[in-house]
């Protein structure tokens, strides 16, 4: 082959896009995506912080006042029930990254196993999960009923009369009641995305670990958490995000109550708002709680993203 017929070939190879010409090409397609976005999520979270420096019950634009730090002031020193909100959204984001997650990588960890009925069974586990919350909140109303709910009828009924409650009504028993419907709807959810995650598991290397004498925790350990990885990730940071922000269930079960045992800072923010018609109030705490989930979301991406590289 001759020189020429070299560079002639060279120069028929087709060149790389550049960034900016795939990003100018795919930019009439972002700007619709990018235009709802802004004005149906950005803008009502940008202004539910503008309102946080206002006094304004909601009725009358004109009446809304500038009171600058007062309401956050108010938040922090004169509103118990924050503290109490607070306190029940750390307890519920540390119970959901736990409880359900660990349910979830065991489900998935049970139902990739060829067996019989493994698609039925996976489908029985995922099917609460598209069912509308405040749905699953009567429901598990229900189950909790003190005369007539499956909890109490079943203890009555094998001989367990005594440990009957109102799951309720009692401030002791009413989060921790709330969080199981929570588990029962959301942990399906997680058990997909890890199922999705063990198909990328490489088969190969599961059995190099096998011909190496690895027992099943250290191929577990050593094989299939790594590959998880990623997947790990994705759960970690929803789970987070969907336990902050937790609304639909408690409202269906409990409204807030009994006592505001069970109070959430997004049940806060709509209550000081929408039933205080303090909107200022309102707008203060659901800054706080977006505070509050940037500053668990950013550290934990980044550290995943240090780590994968």
């Amino acid at each position: 082959m001759s020189t020429v017929s070299i560079v002639t070939q060279g120069r028929q190879k087709k060149r790389p896009t550049p960034p900016h010409r795939r990003f100018s090409r795919a930019l009439p397609y972002l700007i619709p995506a990018v235009v709802l976005y802004g004005w149906f999520l950005v803008y009502p979270m940008l202004d539910a912080v503008r309102l946080s420096f206002f006094r304004w019950s909601g009725f009358r634009t004109e009446e809304a006042e500038w009171v600058g730090w007062d309401n956050y002031i108010r938040l922090f020193t004169a509103d118990p029930v924050f503290w109490t909100a607070l306190r029940n959204s750390v307890i519920w984001v540390v119970l959901s990254l736990i409880v359900p997650t660990v349910i979830a990588l065991l489900l998935a960890l049970g139902l990739n196993r060829k067996m019989v009925g493994r698609n039925l069974m996976r489908a029985v586990f995922y099917i609460p999960a598209v069912f509308a919350l405040i749905t699953v909140a009567a429901m598990w109303r229900w189950i909790y009923n003190p005369t007539l709910g499956f909890v109490n009828q079943t203890l009555t009924a094998i001989g367990l009369g005594e440990w009957t409650q109102s799951w309720l009504g009692d401030p002791a028993f009413a989060l921790g009641s709330v969080f199981v419907a929570s588990i029962w709807q959301g942990v399906g959810f997680s058990m997909v995305l890890f199922l999705a995650g063990l198909q990328t598991v490489p088969t190969e290397l599961v059995e190099a670990a096998k011909l190496d004498g690895a027992n099943a925790w250290q191929r577990f350990w050593a094989v299939t958490v790594p590959a998880l990885r990623p997947t790990t990730v994705v759960v970690v940071i929803l789970t987070i995000i969907n336990s902050l922000k937790v609304f639909d269930l408690v409202v269906g079960m409990t409204g807030g109550g009994p006592a505001q045992s069970t109070q959430m800072l997004a049940l806060w923010s709509y209550t000081q708002s929408f039933t205080n018609h303090d909107f200022g109030m309102g707008g203060a705490v659901a800054t706080v709680l977006l505070i509050v989930t940037l500053a668990l979301v950013i550290p934990y991406m980044a550290w995943s993203m240090r780590e994968e590289d």
